[in-house]
């Protein structure tokens, strides 16, 4: 009999008066027990709403009957067959937005777990499994996949279960794009994303790190020197966007990049650690995404009091209810309707001596009311007269949001790009360059770690065709 609670298994998590001050994992995950409980209640729908919900379709009600039945093992493959991260995925997806935005449970409810139970069918088979070299035949073709953030190892995954021989090239010294240097420790362990990688390693797949393409070697050199025969650009979105107002160049003023490749890549908040960050006592986090929501829980965790300023409402906040929710427990404190206009700074021009000159100081900002609905159907936000007011704080990080890296788009040759900066792709990730495909946030902007994995998935069917077809030719 299907287990008809209207409500979903609680996860269990850390305590906010603790969590608030380490930098662990927040959600420590189900039991098998609860694990099952959850399952159950699965009505195991005909139609599968849900897996039209997933960007990479896995078989939702499959692997969750397999779940209710206690066989995590065969469960794990059946995601697999679709996922090739799904220790990630069942942490940082938005699950809320999709699979379970579909789930029959949630009309009169709460829908099923789906990502809590993905979570623990990886965290199961990884805790126990071995392993083992790939005996995938190699087809003896060539192909360099460019960034392993998800798109770039979901890219090189499929490629080489269907036997290529794959590079991938990573610019920074540690693999995993955005899953390491973007995503906090305390939402997703740096040992799950190693976990991953060393089972595409596992796969044959090759993995050099440091190489900056359009630095180190470019695209052109990959395909006509080096003999690639396709390349897959996955290089993800990282250059940060700022509002442009007087003080941003102060000491103190980082981007949510900077702030967060430091701390989760450089492990800044490590005591031992050599990569310096500013202890601020108080810090303003601009911008409401889930970016804004990480680096505000971190600068929490480093002991300061912290503020998001968002210019629209709290019901207009882009960020995931779960990180919203998480934040506020942890004592963030919201300003809402509240617009930054200038960064102030001490300036001391007497007193050469004077280590506070060009630091921040605090923040002006401008309370905001919203009005008609803009282009994108949000409510356009409008400052109030006569509002301005100076927010106490001693460090600011804009989280405003980014855009694609243009080094290569400015060094290969015949590659087309849009007006802000994304690569230009079809639909199956083909660029106007023959042979290269690009997919994830270089096509989009910045977007889930999930559609950059559906976008990887789909050039690495529309790479396989290409290749053979070109032979057939």
């Amino acid at each position: 009999m299907p287990n008809m609670s209207l409500k979903k298994n609680e996860m269990p998590t850390q305590a906010p008066d603790i969590r608030n001050k380490n930098f662990k994992e927040v959600a420590l995950g189900y039991t098998p027990e609860q694990a099952i409980n959850e399952a159950e209640r699965c009505l195991n729908c005909k139609n599968k709403p849900c897996v039209s919900g997933c960007p990479v379709k896995v078989h939702i009600p499959d692997f969750i009957a397999k779940v209710a039945e206690g066989k995590f093992d065969e469960a794990y493959d059946i995601i697999s067959l679709s996922s090739s991260l799904p220790a990630v995925c069942g942490r940082v997806c938005p699950q809320e937005n999709q699979c379970e935005g579909k789930c029959v449970r949630g009309i009169k409810g709460e829908s099923v777990a789906i990502g809590r139970l993905e979570r623990f069918v990886a965290d199961y088979h990884n805790a126990k499994a071995k392993l083992c070299h790939s005996d995938i035949t190699n087809n003896g073709h060539r192909v360099a996949v460019i960034g392993s953030g998800p798109a770039g190892l979901t890219c090189a995954s499929d490629l080489a279960k269907k036997g290529y021989s794959v590079t991938v090239f990573e610019a920074l010294h540690t693999a995993g794009g955005v899953l390491v240097y973007g995503i906090p420790e305390f939402r997703l362990p740096k040992s799950i994303v190693e976990t991953e990688i060393k089972g595409l390693k596992a796969l044959g797949v090759e993995i050099e790190t440091n190489t900056v393409v359009g630095r180190t070697v470019s695209i052109d050199e990959l395909m006509d020197e080096e003999g690639y025969e396709a390349v897959f650009i996955g290089t993800g979105a990282g250059l940060p966007k700022f509002m442009n107002i007087p003080g941003e160049n102060l000491r103190g003023v980082y981007s949510a990049n900077e702030f967060l490749t430091r701390i989760n890549l450089m492990k800044a908040y490590l005591e031992d650690s050599d990569t310096p960050i500013q202890k601020a006592k108080k810090v303003a986090v601009v911008g409401g995404g889930n970016v804004a929501m990480d680096a505000a829980r971190c600068a929490k965790r480093l002991g300061a009091e912290v503020y998001i300023v968002y210019r629209r409402g709290m019901d207009e906040l882009p960020a995931r209810k779960e990180e919203i929710e998480h934040a506020k427990e942890e004592g963030i404190i919201f300003k809402t309707l509240t617009n930054p206009t200038e960064i102030i700074g001490y300036h001391n021009p007497d007193d050469k001596r004077d280590e506070r000159n060009g630091t921040v100081k605090g923040i002006k900002c401008v309370e905001m009311e919203l009005g008609e609905p803009d282009a994108s159907g949000r409510r356009k936000p409008i400052s109030k007269p006569d509002s301005e007011f100076l927010l106490d704080v001693d460090c600011v990080i804009m989280a405003l949001g980014t855009s694609p890296n243009p080094l290569i788009k400015n060094t290969t040759n015949g590659l087309e790009t849009q007006k802000w900066g994304g690569i230009t792709a079809d639909e199956n990730g083909k660029t106007s360059r023959e042979g290269v495909f690009a997919g994830g946030d270089a096509v989009t902007g910045a977007a889930t770690v999930i559609l950059a994995m559906g976008a990887g998935k789909t050039a690495a069917t529309a790479i396989d065709e290409y290749i053979k077809n070109k032979q057939k030719a």
